[in-house]
C-alpha cells in the first residue's frame, strides 16, 4: 500500500527545507521500505543542496546517513524482513560482481553511489510523490523522510539493542573517515599521519589513525577554533595554514623531518588534495584522499612526486562493504571499542530539521542527530 508521511523537501537549491505529506509507493522487487526512526546531516547534504558546481536536482528528498526499521519487502528479498533494524546506505553490496567479491574493493558495480538521477535503479523512476508530481531520491536512500525506500542491496542488518540515534552516523562520515586510515592508509605503529580536514571524517580518519598505533596526528584546517575538540580524537597538534607564509606542505616537511608518512585529506578541496599529498615523505610516504571534489576539478602536481616514490590512493566509504562490516561496526560500539557520542554535537526534532543546516554552515556541528519519530 502507498503510505502517506512527512518528508523535508528540497525545492530549490540552497532554499530551506519544507516538511511536506508525501506519498511513499511500495517497495518494488529487490526493494525494502524503512520507517526511518533518526537521520544526521552529513556535508554530502549539504554540497547537493546548495547545488555549488553539482548538477542541480528539484525537488528532492535528501539525507543518507540513517536507521530505522524495515515496514515491508519487495518481491525478491530474502536476507531482509519486516522488523528489521537496518542502516540504510548510500552505496551497496551485490556479492556478485567482482569488486564486491574482492577483498580490496567495495565499488559494487550494481549499487555503487548514484547521486546524479534521482531515481530507483529498478525502474528509473521515483517512489515519492506530492500530487502525482514525483519527488527526487538522493544517494538512493532519501532518509529525510519518515518512510524512504531503498535497493535491499544498500541496508545493512545490524543488532536490535544498538541505539539508533547514535548508530545511525555510521552510515556514511564516521565509517569513511575511519576506514580511510585502517582499510586505506594503514598507518603503522610509531607512524605520523596528517589529517586535512578536521570535520567529523577528517576526526574519524583522525580516531582510526590512533586505533591503529599512529604516535603522531597532526591535523590541518582553515578554522582553528576546531583544534581543542580535535585532541579528543587523537589529534596531537594542529596547524592553521592561514598562520604561514609558507606552504602547509612545506611546513609539515620542516615540522617532520621531510613530511609525514601517511595523509588523508577530508576536505574535497582539490588545493588540500595537492598539499596533502606533497606533505608527505619521498620513499614511501602515502596519501589517502576521501573528499568528494567538485565535478570539475582538476588535481594537478608535479610527476616527480611519484617518481620519488610516494602513493596516492582514493578510497570510498572507507572501503568498507556496507553489509559486510557495518554490522561489526555496530557491535565495536556496542563493546565499547567504538565511541561515537563524541562525535554527535547536536539533536533536533524533524520540523526543525532546518537547524541541522545552519549548525553546518556555521561549522558550529559535527553530527546533528535529527529525531524523526518524535517530530
Amino acid at each position: 500500500q502507498v503510505i502517506k508521511c512527512k518528508a523535508a523537501v528540497a525545492w530549490g537549491a540552497g532554499e530551506p527545507l519544507k516538511i511536506e505529506e508525501v506519498e511513499v509507493d511500495p517497495p518494488q522487487s529487490m526493494e525494502v521500505r524503512i520507517k526511518v526512526h533518526y537521520t544526521a546531516l552529513c556535508h554530502s547534504d549539504l554540497i547537493f543542496w546548495e547545488a555549488k558546481g553539482q548538477t542541480p536536482l528539484f525537488p528532492r528528498i535528501f539525507g543518507h546517513e540513517a536507521a530505522g526499521i524495515i515496514e515491508s519487502v519487495g518481491e525478491g528479498v530474502t536476507d531482509l524482513k519486516e522488523g528489521d533494524t537496518v542502516l540504510p546506505v548510500f552505496t551497496g553490496e551485490c556479492k556478485e560482481c567482482r569488486h564486491c567479491k574482492s577483498e580490496e574493493s567495495n565499488m559494487c558495480d550494481l549499487l555503487r553511489v548514484d547521486i546524479e538521477t534521482g531515481v530507483m535503479k529498478s525502474d528509473g523512476k521515483s517512489r515519492f510523490s506530492i500530487n502525482g508530481k514525483p519527488i527526487y531520491h538522493f544517494a538512493g536512500t532519501s532518509t529525510f523522510s519518515e518512510y524512504t525506500v531503498v535497493h535491499s542491496g544498500c541496508v545493512a542488518k545490524i543488532n536490535p539493542k544498538a541505539p539508533l540515534n547514535k548508530v545511525c552516523i555510521l552510515s556514511c562520515g564516521v565509517s569513511t573517515g575511519m576506514g580511510a586510515a585502517l582499510n586505506v592508509a594503514k598507518p603503522k605503529q610509531g607512524s605520523t599521519v596528517a589529517i586535512f580536514g578536521l570535520g567529523t571524517v577528517g576526526l574519524a580518519a583522525a580516531e582510526g589513525s590512533r586505533m591503529a598505533g599512529a604516535s603522531r596526528i597532526i591535523g590541518i584546517d582553515l578554522n582553528s577554533d576546531k583544534f581543542e575538540r580535535a585532541k579528543l580524537f587523537g589529534v596531537t597538534e594542529s596547524l592553521n595554514p592561514l598562520d604561514y607564509e609558507k606552504s602547509i606542505q612545506q611546513v609539515i616537511a620542516e615540522k617532520t623531518d621531510g613530511g609525514v608518512d601517511y595523509s588523508i585529506e577530508c576536505t574535497g578541496n582539490v588545493k588540500a588534495m595537492i598539499q596533502a599529498f606533497e606533505s608527505c615523505h619521498i620513499g614511501g610516504g602515502v596519501t589517502v584522499l576521501v573528499g568528494f571534489p567538485p565535478s570539475d576539478a582538476v588535481f594537478a602536481t608535479n610527476p616527480l612526486n611519484f617518481l620519488c616514490e610516494r602513493t596516492l590512493k582514493g578510497t570510498f566509504f572507507g572501503n568498507y562493504k556496507p553489509l559486510s562490516h557495518l554490522p561489526g561496526l555496530v557491535e565495536l560500539y556496542l563493546n565499547k571499542k567504538l565511541e561515537l557520542e563524541k562525535f554527535i554535537t547536536h539533536e533536533v526534532s524533524f520540523a526543525d530539521i532546518n537547524k541541522a543546516f545552519d549548525y553546518m554552515i556555521k561549522g558550529e556541528s559535527l553530527r546533528c542527530v535529527i529525531n524523526v519519530i518524535g517530530n
